[in-house]
């Protein structure tokens, strides 16, 4: 009869084993996973149901807002990921996802907005991101904001644009919202949603 041999597991490994290190879709780690706080944001024609953001109104004017507005962070490296899928859309250029900046220098940072026929667009100086996001069409997106040095922004994990970043703090927003050229309808729904910080 064969004896059976057994391998000993020290207790750091075994301890790793139990907790894995947070593994984010893109850039350079260790990441730790975290689940910030947030309000639901609903202004003019916009409405959220779960993860259901809808824009049900094609007027051109006043302030169209379906979002999740996450709660302010400072200094850091912070990684955003989500998908997207556009389920109706007869409206365009409406921004799915913001970095914004918070107080005291409050204001827009960055907004990627979708136009009809699925070009993603940088509203902020205009620069095409990427196509594709048409009605029907799932698109995961990551941003990776280390404040005070870049903001990257990764289309189904191949990074798109690189900005730079002054310090100060910021935080994140998804949803749907009308820009100042936009108008709606437009219903997109949203899934995996993870944030991890270094």
């Amino acid at each position: 009869m064969k004896k059976l041999h057994t391998l000993a597991i020290p207790a750091a490994c075994a301890l790793s084993l139990a907790a894995p290190m947070a593994f984010a879709q893109v850039g350079t780690g260790p990441w730790t996973s975290y689940s910030p706080s947030f309000n639901v944001q609903q202004k003019g024609c916009g409405t959220v149901s779960g993860s259901t953001f809808k824009l049900s109104c094609s007027t051109n004017s006043g302030e169209q807002r379906a979002e999740r507005r996450y709660v302010t962070h400072g200094s850091g490296t912070w990684q955003f990921e989500g998908t997207f899928k556009i389920t109706s859309q007869s409206g365009s250029r409406i921004s799915l996802k913001q970095t914004f900046k918070d107080s005291p220098s409050a204001g827009p940072y960055f907004l990627l907005a979708v136009e009809k026929g699925g070009r993603l667009y940088a509203v902020e100086g205009g620069a095409t991101i990427a196509s594709g996001a048409t009605v029907g069409t799932s698109v995961r997106v990551n941003t990776v904001h280390q404040v005070g040095s870049s903001h990257k922004v990764y289309i189904n994990g191949s990074l798109k644009q690189t900005i730079s970043s002054s310090s100060g703090n910021f935080y994140d927003k998804f949803g749907a919202y009308r820009t100042a050229s936009g108008a709606g309808p437009i219903t997109v729904s949203w899934s995996g949603i993870k944030f991890w910080h270094k």
